[in-house]
Formats: structure tokens, sequence, C-alpha cells
């Protein structure tokens, strides 16, 4: 691959190892700050002493790769909220008492179905200034109105950590907010609030009132609200409005990256930009204005689509596109690549662990890297042939790149991805046109009623469309497992391939053989793993009991009839099912006794009946049995007791009072999550 060759390919790579050093092992401030200032003496000290010597090039490259993997990982670690003393979670309270918590509204989030939700900033706690990011959640009758960005808040109350998955298998909701800098929730209700006067006026309000002012109009002219919000989605990068059945139609049809702005949109606006600024001369002075214009216009699109992750790294890398061709130079599309993520990752380092980061640069690479090898297959000499193969080989280049990631990421794989994308794209290129002229006459209050009506009807075709590909179920394969190391060497066969056959030779070959090897062991060793595993699960199911047992690949479910009936479209199971690459062997009625490695396990449920001289090991308690509990535990000893969430809570909090009392473990499965015994 010629692009390793780059020096700055390899200072990237070793800028993204440093990165991801600090994230998974943790190192100390200290520690990294000491290495950098070592690694910097030394590299100034090798260029003054080698840069005329080519002999010791080797000596100088090595440590300006050293220093640019420590420079990833201070990156990581200064950009870490959590090692700042002034952030909220070093109070040592913040998370068991209530506190008088100032903070400043920053986004809007997609409401759940019982509260508004936000990214709030903290200002301080208890009139002490503090910092840190917080998820706000207000009830919806609390409030009649929807909060501004920029609006302070004061609110006493509890900051809740945020809580790892309920059950195995599961998103790690947690993570992601982490990884977000983003570490407690706020639970509100309209007693705890009191709403400031003084809004905090920054680029996040005006971009939030100028996305407001847009969507009014657009309300004003009798925009329907389905396609409003898919089109508020398109332009603008907001989705929170979107209905979950409209996303599902995306994703089986293998078009939800057009919900989210991308290179694509920012390719488009940029094509509309630079094709409206033709009239200005190509003189000096009028290429230089051409430049600032299109970098004005792409950075302004940005700040209104609020600055997503997704849409910062387009943004990036096409202004340096704009750029290269206003210097007269053939821009190494590699090089804007690189640069683009350097940049990026320089000043917000966690958007390396954004899964729409991830896919967005793994598909340009391969529609750079393999859509030139796909395209020569076939050389058709008439202009629209020639178009629809090219659409085809961009989409085929950019879904194989990042097939082994999303299947690794979301289980499931729409086998009528090219369909769609040889139909919306075109679609897409009239939409993004239309959709950018009609939210610039909105900002100004003069839309003309045909241009609204134009747009509106294009997205309720491209959503007809849409549903009507999502709906051949039967091409959509879903619950597909992939272990990580199934995903490594996926793309170490999946590059190794591509480079054989970019250039075959008989070296490349036995790498690609070599390749086929590791996959085949990393299959091989996943199931060997799995087929020796065994375990017992208590999940986490409101108001129901829901238990499995697991031998190697085959699962046994224990549940009552109701659930049963559709265990196998139950989210929590195929989670579990497709997380251990499992099949469902068999489905039971829950019994009261159950043998798991010389353990007995006792379920007590709503009858309160148990048998005196079992002697139990672990006492699971369902449905809220009613029993004298003290009693129960003198009577039995058992050597822990697990209460799922069949139980109503204040019989649970009775029940963890009365074990710490009698030095008993006690499980609560609603506040630790889900209950696993090992072999």
């Amino acid at each position: 691959m010629k692009v390793l060759h780059f020096p700055l390919a390899r200072i990237t790579i070793g800028f993204i190892s440093g990165i991801l050093f600090a994230y998974y092992l943790h190192p100390t401030i200290s520690l990294v700050f000491i290495s950098l200032s070592i690694s910097i003496s030394i590299f100034g000290v090798l260029y003054f002493l080698f840069k005329n010597k080519s002999k010791n090039v080797f000596y100088f490259g090595l440590t300006a790769y050293l220093l640019s993997f420590l420079i990833g990982i201070s990156t990581q670690v200064i950009h870490i909220d959590h090692f700042q003393k002034s952030n909220y979670t070093h109070i040592a309270t913040i998370f068991d008492q209530p506190h008088s918590i100032s903070i400043i509204i920053r986004e809007k989030l997609k409401s759940s179905p019982f509260s508004d939700r936000y990214i709030a900033i903290i200002n301080r706690v208890n009139e002490k200034e503090q910092t840190g990011r917080i998820i706000l959640n207000i009830q919806k009758d609390s409030l009649h109105h929807k909060l501004e960005i920029g609006t302070p808040l004061l609110i006493k109350g509890i900051l809740s950590k945020n809580r790892p998955p309920n059950n195995p298998n599961q998103f790690d909701y947690s993570k992601y907010l982490e990884n977000k800098q983003i570490y407690a929730q706020l639970y509100a209700d309209v007693d705890e609030i009191k709403i400031g006067t003084e809004i905090e006026k920054n680029i996040w309000y005006y971009s939030s009132k100028l996305r407001t002012r847009i969507i009014r109009n657009l309300e004003k002219n009798n925009f329907h609200k389905t396609e409003l919000n898919v089109a508020i989605a398109l332009i603008m990068g907001q989705q929170q409005d979107i209905s979950p059945e409209i996303i599902r139609d995306y994703q089986y049809a293998g078009a939800v990256h057009i919900l989210s702005v991308s290179g694509l949109h920012i390719g488009f606006i940029l094509i509309f930009v630079t094709f409206i600024l033709k009239p200005i001369p190509n003189t000096k002075r009028g290429s230089f204005l051409k430049l600032l214009l299109i970098l004005a216009s792409l950075f302004t699109f940005g700040i209104i689509a609020g600055l997503a992750p997704s849409v910062v790294r387009s943004v990036t890398m096409f202004s340096f596109v704009a750029i290269g061709n206003h210097l007269r130079r053939s821009v190494n599309i590699y090089h804007t690549l690189l640069v683009s993520i350097l940049l990026i990752l320089l000043f917000e380092p966690s958007f390396l662990f954004d899964v729409g980061f991830q896919l967005s640069y793994l598909a340009v690479f391969f529609i750079i890297w393999l859509q030139p090898l796909l395209a020569s297959i076939w050389l058709p000499k008439n202009k629209v042939s020639k178009y629809i193969w090219d659409i085809l080989t961009i989409s085929f280049a950019a879904q194989i790149g990042t097939l082994p990631l999303s299947i690794y990421y979301f289980h499931q794989f729409p086998g009528l991805f090219f369909v769609t994308n040889l139909i919306i794209i075109p679609l897409l290129s009239i939409i993004m046109v239309l959709g950018v002229l009609v939210m610039l006459l909105a900002a100004f209050n003069s839309i003309p009623i045909f241009l609204s009506q134009l747009l509106e009807w294009s997205i309720y075709y491209l959503n007809k469309i849409i549903n009507a590909i999502a709906s051949l179920e039967q091409f959509i394969l879903q619950d597909i497992p992939l272990h990580f190391y199934l995903l490594f060497s996926s793309y170490l066969l999946l590059f190794t391939a591509i480079i054989w056959l970019k250039k075959p030779n008989f070296n490349k070959l036995v790498m690609v053989l070599i390749s086929i090897i590791i996959a085949q062991i990393s299959y091989l060793s996943i199931q060997w793993n799995i087929q020796n595993e065994q375990e017992w699960i208590v999940f986490n199911i409101k108001k129901n009991t829901l238990l499995a047992e697991r031998k190697g690949a085959d699962i046994t479910v224990y549940a009552n009839d109701s659930i049963l009936k559709t265990v196998q479209k139950n989210n929590t199971i195929k989670s579990y099912r497709t997380g251990n690459l499992s099949s469902l062997k068999e489905k039971k009625k829950i019994q009261n006794l159950f043998y798991f490695n010389g353990k007995k396990i006792f379920i007590l449920d709503s009858s309160g009946v148990f048998p005196k001289n079992i002697n139990p090991d672990i006492i699971i308690l369902t449905q809220s049995p009613k029993i004298n509990f003290e009693r129960f535990l003198q009577t039995i000893k058992p050597k822990i007791i697990v209460a799922d969430a069949s139980n109503y809570k204040t019989i649970q909090k009775q029940w963890k009072a009365t074990c710490l009392k009698q030095k008993i473990p006690f499980h609560a499965t609603s506040e630790k999550g889900y209950y696993k015994l090992n072999d």
C-alpha cells in the first residue's frame, strides 16, 4: 500500500496508537509528560545532529514516530475531563447526597416517552465552581415548553452514575456516554428547577436559534411533520424528532447514513457553492475570494448542523480539498484524509471512538482505494451506463470496507444496499441542493410555496422508496454474530486480498493465504472457547422473570408462558444469543429448583412456599413473595440472595436491609443488572 509509505501516514498511525494506549491503559499524567519531555529533547538533539546526514535517517524517523505516539497519549490524557481537578466527579458525595447544581443547557437530545433530555454543562455545585457534562432528564409533565440552548438552570438533586448494561451483550450506553465525557445523569422535577433569565449566548445558542427559526418558518408553510423531520436530518443533521419507524426503514434499506450529515452531504454542498461562485473571475483576488466564501459556507453549515463528529470530519476534509484547489495543486486525497484525521483528533480525541466517525473514514478510504479496482472490471462507453456503473462501484467499495465493522456493531446487513444507493443518490443530490436553498430562504422568512412543496414531495417519495425496499425483509440479514478476533482477521484478509488483486505476485498471494489461516484459527479458537463455557443467568426484565442456562452454543430459556411465546423475538435473548454465537435450543417453564455446577438454586415465587430441608446455595426471589424474610434467611441460610425486576422496589429495599443486617450478599438486578454464574 503506497499510502503507508507516506511519513504522514506513519505519524498518524503512531498518534492514533497513542490515543488507544492512553484510553485502555490509563497512564498517569506525570509519567506521560516526563516521557513526552524526554522524547522531545531526543528528537531535537537528533534533528540538529543528523539533519544533513542521510545515513542516520532511520533513528531520526523512529524518534519522530515515538514522539507522535507520546503526543497521542498526552492528547488523550489532557482531554479527559475526569482528570481535571474541577470536574464534578471529584466531589466525594456527588452521587450520594442532594446538591445545588448550576447548569447551562448545551444540546437537545431525543426525548424518551417520559422525559425531555438535554446535554448540560455544570458551572457550579453548592456555589463552588465546577466543570463537566451531564445528561439532564426533565419529566414531560413538569415543563410545558422546551428549554432553549444556553438556558441557565439551578437544580437541587442527586447525580446518578451512568449504569452499565442491564443485561449481557447489550449496547453499553454508559461507555458511549463516557466516551463523550458524560459521567452522570440528573433526573429533575419542576419543583427542583429554577430557570435563570440570562441566557448564555455562544455559538451553540445562535446555531440553535437559527435552526429553530428555519423550522418554524417551514411549519408556517404547512410542511408535513414527517417529511420536515427527515429534511431537518438530511440538511441539518438533527435526528431527534424522526420516528423510530422511519429510522428502521432507512436501516433496513441500507440508507441510514444519509440521515447523518457526512461527506456525501458536504460534497454536494461544496459542488453547489462552487457552481454558484463560477461568475467570479479566476484572478488572484477572485480565486482567494472564492476560497473564503467556500470555507465560510462549509463552516456555517457545520455550525448549523450542530458540529457533530461526522460534520466536523467532513467539513475539515473538504476544506483541505478546497484549499488545494485554490493553490492549483493536485491534492493527494490520502494526505487530505490523514491531515483531517490528525487535526480532528488533536482537538477532540474522543471522536476516534465514535462509530459514525470510524465508519465514515473507512467508507471514504475504501472508495478511494478500492473503487478504481472495481471500476476497471468493466469500462462502459455509454454515459448513462458509466454513471450507473460508477454509483454501483462506489456503493460496493464503501460497503465492502465498512461491512465487518458494521456487522460487529449492528449485527445486520441490508442485502439491497446497492439498489438503494442506485436510486437515492441521484434523488439525494436534488434534495440536497433544493433543501439548502429552501433552508436559506427559510432563515430569512421568504420561502416560495412551490419550492417548499417541491422539497416536501421529494422527501415524501424518498421515504416511499426507502419503505418499499425496507419491506423486503427477506433480503435483510439480522443477528449476525462477529467476535472482535474475527473482525480483526476479516480486515487483515480484506486488505491482503485487495493488495494482491491490485498487483498480483507470489509474495502477496502468500500473505492472503496466511490471512485465511489466521481467520480460520480465530474462528476455531472462538468456537472452542464457547463450547467449553457454561453459565446460568438471571436477566433483568421489568415486571417479569427470565432465566437462561447456556452450555456451549446451546441456550435453554426458562420463563412464563407469555414470554416463551415470543422469546425468539425477545431483544434481550437475541442480544445474548448473538453475542455468544449461540442458538436457542429449548424453551421451558420456570421450575423451583435448579442445579448448576454443584450449586443448588431455589426459585421463590409469589406463592411464598419453600421446603425447609433443601439448603440451597442461591435463592432467586421473584414476583414479590410474601414471607417473613428474616425468619426465612435464618432457616435457609443461603450464600447469596438474588432479586429480579419482577419484585416491587419497596420490598427489595426491605430485603436488602435485612441481608445487610445478617451479612448475606444481596443482588438486585434492578440496581446491579443481570446476575451470572460461571462454570
